[in-house]
């Protein structure tokens, strides 16, 4: 099954960097077009059914966010 998304590529220093606006899911390249083809494809990987040998660790972090 194909669903539509919509995408949206700029550029950042030499690479074009695509970003899907519906997901969290961005990518890069030396051209647009390839920085939209890696965007497919790691889309594509997204939807994949997770393969996981054993559950993944969930982790905590702490992160200064304030002045000190």
């Amino acid at each position: 099954m194909k669903r539509p998304f919509a995408a949206t590529v700029w550029r950042e220093g030499r690479w074009y960097v695509s970003q899907c606006l519906e997901l969290d899911v961005a990518s890069q390249g030396d051209t647009e077009e390839e920085a939209l083809a890696n965007l497919k494809e790691a889309m594509e990987l997204h939807f994949e059914p997770p393969q996981a040998t054993r559950p993944p660790q969930v982790r905590l972090i702490e992160v200064e966010v304030g002045a000190a």
